[in-house]
Formats: C-alpha cells, sequence, structure tokens
C-alpha cells in the first residue's frame, strides 16, 4: 500500500499530544510571522497606482457610495477585478475609508497576506503533528515565515489591484485549514456534531468567497479531496464515504465560479481564452520556460521584474531543455501521487494552482510572478521538510536566518514601487523588449514633461509591436501633448483599425478633432467611446466639454452631472458644470458647482479661479479676494489672478 502520513490527532486529546500543545507556543509563532511580514512591508505604503490600480480603483464607478450591489458585484468588464466581486467588495471598503490614498489600499493588502501566512502555519502545523510531534510547530513557523516574507510574493501584496491573487490564497488556505478542523472534531469522540459541521460548513463558505476572489481558486475542491485521502482518510473511496456532503458542498462552489466567469464573457474582456486571439499552441509553449523560471526564482528571487508582457517562443526547439525539466517534474507528480503521497500532494498543489494561468491562453501576459503566490507554498515545503529529514532540528535554525535575508530583499524590492516611474524605468531595464514596459515609461515621462525620452521609449514600443493598438494609441497621446494633432489623429486612427471598439483611442481621437475644429466628426467618435464605456466618468466629461465647444450648453449639462453621478469626486467636472451654467447666465447655481469643486479638491487653481470670478461679478468681493488669494498661493505665477485680486483690493478700500 502506498506509504502515507498517519491521521491527524484530535484536538481534544491530552495536553502532552502536539495538537493541544501550550498555546503561548502558537501565540509566539503567529506574533513572529506578524512582525516579520511588517518589517518585511513597512516601506510599502506609499507606492503610488500602478498601470491597472487605476482603471479598477480610480475610474471604478461601483466603488462609490451609495453602493448599488448589482453594480457592486459587476464591476468594470476591462478592469483586473471584472468577474472577482469579493476583490471589487475590499477596493469598495477602502474607497469609503480612504478615498484614493494609498495608504489604506496597501494596509489591505498586507492584511489579507498576514492573514494568509497564519493560514498556512496553520495548515502545516496540523498536517506535520504526527510525524514530526513537538517539532510541528517549528517546522510550520519555518515554512510559513520564509513564506511571507519571500520577496516573490512582492507583487501581490505591493501591487495593490493583485490582491486578487492574494485573496484567492488566503481563502484557499482557510478552505484547506477548516476542512482539517472539521475533521479532527470528527474523529474526536464525543464532539458534537454541531461542532465539526461548523467547521466543514467555514470551509464550504471560505471555498465559495474564494471563487468570488479569483477564478485560479477553481482547483481547491479537488485539492482537498487529495489532501484528505493523502493525509486523513488514506483512500479516495474512505475519504468520499466519510464526508461525501462536505465534498458536494465544496463542489457546489463551482456553479458561483461558472456564473461569474460568464459575466465576463468567459474570456474576461477578450484578455484570457479562446477569445483573446492567443494561439493555445503558442501559449502552451511560452509557459514550459516560465514555470522553470518560477521555479528558479522560488530559490534566486533575482531579477523580479514587475511586467513580462508577451514573450513569445520563435523556435520550439529553444524551449526543449525547460520542457524536459517540466515533463520530468510532472511525471515524477503522477508517480508520487501513487507511491509517495506526500510529495505527490506537494507536486499537484504546485501544478494544481499554476495551471489555469498556463494552460488559458492570453495575449497579454506570457508570465507574471504572482502566479506564484500560493503555488510557492509547496516548493518551501518540500525544501523545508527534505532538509529537516537530512539534517533534523538544526537546519529548521538556519531556515529563520534565510528569512531574515529573504525580508531584506523584498525590503528592497518595495523600493521599486515607490513611483510609477521607478517600478516601470526597472522593468524597461530588465525586460527592454516588453513594449507595454517601454511605453508606459513613455507616458510617464511625456505626464512629467520629459517629451524627447518620451519620445524614445514610444517610439521604441511601437517597433517592438507595430501592430499593436495600444502602442500606437499611447504614441497618440504624446503627440497631442506636443500639440502634434495631425500626427496623433493618424496614430489613434491606426489604432481603431487594428481594434475597432478601442473606447480609449475613440475618446482621443474626438478630443484631437475638436482640437483641429472638427467637431462634427470629434463628437461621432466621443458618442462611440461612450457607448464601449457607458459607466466611465471621464467619457461623459470629455462629452460635456465638446457639447459645451460646439454651444450645445444644456446637453453639456447634462454629460457634466452624468459624470459627477459616476464619480463625485471629479473636481474637474463640477468647475466645467459651472462654467456651462455661467454661459447661460445662471450664476448662483455656477457658483454652488465652482464651491462644489472647490470643496472636492482646493488645491485646483482653475475651480479657485472661477469661483473667485463668479462671486466678484455678484458683489461678493470679501470671498472673491479670498478665492483669487487661494489661486495664487497654488498658482503664484498667474498675472491674471494678480491683476483681478489687485483691482478687488482697491475697489474694497474704496479707491
Amino acid at each position: 500500500m502506498a506509504e502515507r502520513i498517519q491521521p491527524v490527532t484530535s484536538s481534544t486529546d491530552t495536553p502532552e499530544t502536539p495538537v493541544a500543545e501550550a498555546s503561548w507556543k502558537i501565540f509566539l509563532a503567529g506574533a513572529v510571522i506578524v512582525l516579520a511580514a511588517l518589517a518585511a512591508y513597512h516601506n510599502s505604503f506609499l507606492g503610488p497606482f500602478v498601470f491597472d490600480d487605476p482603471a479598477s480603483i480610480v475610474e471604478n464607478p461601483t466603488l462609490r457610495l451609495p453602493w448599488s450591489i448589482p453594480e457592486l458585484f459587476l464591476p468594470p468588464a476591462q478592469s483586473t477585478v471584472a468577474g472577482r466581486p469579493l476583490a471589487n467588495l475590499t477596493l469598495a471598503l477602502n474607497y469609503a475609508t480612504s478615498d484614493t490614498d494609498v495608504r489604506g489600499y496597501h494596509a489591505m493588502n498586507l492584511l489579507i497576506h498576514l492573514l494568509a501566512g497564519l493560514a498556512l502555519f496553520g495548515v502545516v502545523r496540523r498536517t506535520l503533528v504526527r510525524p514530526l510531534r513537538a517539532d510541528s510547530t517549528l517546522a510550520a513557523l519555518a515554512v510559513a515565515l520564509l513564506w511571507t516574507v519571500h520577496p516573490l510574493q512582492s507583487e501581490a501584496v505591493t501591487y495593490i489591484v493583485q490582491r486578487t491573487e492574494a485573496l484567492m490564497g488566503l481563502f484557499y488556505l482557510l478552505t484547506l485549514y477548516c476542512f482539517i478542523r472539521g475533521v479532527e472534531r470528527q474523529e474526536a469522540g464525543g464532539v458534537p456534531a454541531g461542532g465539526r459541521n461548523r467547521w466543514f460548513s467555514l470551509s464550504i463558505v471560505s471555498c465559495l468567497l474564494g471563487m468570488a476572489s479569483k477564478e485560479v481558486m477553481v482547483s481547491a475542491p479537488v485539492m482537498v479531496l487529495l489532501y484528505d485521502r493523502t493525509f486523513l482518510a488514506g483512500t479516495f473511496r474512505d475519504a468520499w464515504q466519510q464526508r461525501r456532503r462536505v465534498y458536494l458542498g465544496l463542489g457546489a462552489t463551482w456553479l458561483l465560479l461558472i456564473c461569474l466567469v460568464a459575466s465576463v464573457g468567459g474570456n474576461r474582456g477578450g484578455t484570457t481564452g479562446a477569445g483573446s486571439g492567443a494561439s493555445l499552441g503558442a501559449y502552451a509553449l511560452t509557459q514550459f520556460p516560465a514555470v522553470v523560471h518560477y521555479l528558479w526564482l522560488s530559490f534566486w528571487p533575482h531579477p523580479l521584474v514587475f511586467d513580462y508582457g508577451a514573450q513569445w517562443v520563435k523556435d520550439a526547439f529553444d524551449v526543449v531543455p525547460a520542457a524536459l525539466v517540466l515533463v520530468a517534474l510532472v511525471a515524477g507528480t503522477l508517480v508520487a501521487l501513487k507511491r509517495q503521497p506526500v510529495l505527490g500532494f506537494a507536486g499537484a498543489w504546485f501544478f494544481a494552482i499554476l495551471s489555469p494561468s498556463s494552460l488559458i491562453p492570453g495575449p497579454r501576459q506570457t508570465m507574471a510572478e504572482h502566479r506564484m503566490y500560493l503555488a510557492l507554498a509547496a516548493v518551501i515545503c518540500l525544501a523545508v521538510l527534505g532538509a529537516y529529514a537530512w539534517g533534523g532540528r538544526r537546519t529548521l535554525i538556519a531556515w529563520f536566518a534565510l528569512a531574515f535575508g529573504l525580508g531584506w530583499l523584498t525590503v528592497s524590492r518595495n523600493e521599486d514601487y515607490r513611483s510609477e516611474r521607478a517600478i516601470w524605468s526597472d522593468t524597461v531595464a530588465k525586460c527592454p523588449d516588453n513594449r507595454w514596459g517601454q511605453c508606459n515609461l513613455g507616458l510617464i515621462l511625456s505626464g512629467q514633461g520629459r517629451m524627447d525620452e518620451a519620445l524614445l521609449h514610444l517610439e521604441k514600443g511601437l517597433k517592438l509591436a507595430p501592430d499593436d493598438p495600444a502602442a500606437h494609441n499611447d504614441m497618440g497621446l504624446a503627440l497631442a501633448k506636443l500639440g502634434r494633432m495631425p500626427e496623433a489623429v493618424a496614430q489613434y486612427e491606426a489604432a481603431l483599425r487594428l481594434r475597432p471598439k478601442f473606447a480609449e483611442a475613440e475618446n482621443n481621437l474626438g478630443l484631437a478633432l475638436l482640437e483641429l475644429n472638427r467637431p462634427d466628426e470629434a463628437l461621432q467618435h466621443l458618442e462611440t467611446a461612450l457607448r464601449l464605456s457607458p459607466k466611465l466618468a471621464t467619457l461623459h466629461f470629455n462629452m460635456g466639454k465638446a457639447l459645451a465647444k460646439m454651444g450645445r450648453i444644456d446637453e453639456a449639462i447634462a454629460r457634466y452631472k452624468q459624470a459627477i453621478q459616476l464619480n463625485p469626486r471629479d473636481a474637474g467636472a463640477c468647475t466645467n458644470l459651472g462654467n456651462a451654467y455661467t454661459q447661460i447666465g445662471r450664476i448662483s447655481e455656477a457658483i454652488a458647482w465652482y464651491e462644489t469643486g472647490v470643496r472636492t479638491d482646493p488645491n485646483d487653481a482653475t475651480a479657485q479661479y472661477n469661483l473667485a470670478m463668479a462671486l466678484a461679478q455678484v458683489g461678493r468681493v470679501s470671498e472673491a479676494i479670498d478665492h483669487f488669494q487661494a489661486t495664487l498661493r497654488i498658482r503664484p505665477d498667474d498675472a491674471e489672478a494678480q491683476d483681478r485680486l489687485t483691482q478687488l483690493l482697491k475697489l474694497k478700500r474704496g479707491y
């Protein structure tokens, strides 16, 4: 019969048994994990929103209060949280308490990661309680500590929107932990059925929440069954006979996952799956070196890359070495599942976690470090327990020393997230052929006014991916900033030829045509953009600007109000709405909206200036002076504001 670990002991065992060992040891171990994580991520709290963060947070209308429950659980299709309602809910909680202050979002990410580390500690400790006895807590602490501070985890923790991965990992581990506790209660004599049923119910609820966090959770019910067979029941038949109701409950959570996947069209807005445009065969070839690279980073986490982009294999023979390694690991796992079930479980865990992202193609990323978030646990467990089997307790001490070094590397890696420019500069330095890295760095440099450098990166990005519509759109943005509107229009049109339903390019083309005084054409493109993304506040705002410029003020007012409804914190929309009311002579309403804009963003110099002008117009001189002064504090070189202020001060003094 295949060799396996004996069933875990009951939580009602005598105090001398490992499961019931002194609670202070367990508390101390948990405290070490928490303190180590805080130390490793103490410098992550000021990292700004990067890459996919704005689309999922700043531009996500479903996060705004008052919440609409249906919308809260149906975030925008193009955001990272699409089809992941629990992740969207956590972002909504952050938005309600922190607005766009990044510190609250980072704190939530770290809290999720901390809880996952503690859950991993609990799972490993209860699994090792029989074979290691007194060393089970120490070994579990070594595993959880290494996993928690490992720099490979930084992308899932420091990159805010990747909390989807950490949330999934937390609930995956809780599903298993609660199941183990339920079995312990089930096997303990004299324990009421309600006690064990509560743990089993919590396991099913955790699995359901995991399905609502990220699709990688799909393997959790299967892995629970495999765990039962490996460590508890001994055979699949016994596991099913003893706990079939639990497995039926866990399996039922797949229904939610199916509905969530269907809600985003089955391919996450065209970014994954058969409808993404990526070839299954071509993508599969990329995964051989990708998975081997993940394993390498598990043991030698350098260099870490924020965005690998799409690294397609040009020659199938190039992947032969990696394919041989991976095939050997898969074959070894299959053999071990029968002959060495514990090793087989670790291998199955690793491949089950990676399978969804490794088997389902996507054109955007062929490799991403956050995919290793939970799979890393299997690698660390095998390393720690393998060393323990060879050298005993003294090897565990060595792991704690290694954890210190890994934590230091994580602190260093967090520095790369200190700004958008820093993380994309780091990405370009490590992956110069990444089109996304080049273009995003170019856009950031453009926003900082460093146009020569920006164009160099954008041109390189476009050269790397001439058929990528986003690359043309990015180049158009830079050219528009330089005032080279005809060239910008050509780039936007190229983007739309490559991707006809590209809302961002339609919007940008509309704005560029408006600058070229071609309002009728501009309006057509802005309307198309709005049809494609009707819940994006920015598009309503831009539509309002276009309508106001064309003299269609009533329609512009309606668009501005819609933009404010979608994003009440949009000071620019409030100011423009005030401008629209000013144009039709409704000054009192204009003042009310200017005041709203100033309250929303006191540092908006335009809002301060326009409010001052409107107040002066109705004779509220003292208030107008205050707001002209506020304008000059923000924009000291505003000559017009200074002249207006001087005139009002003379008027007030009776000159």
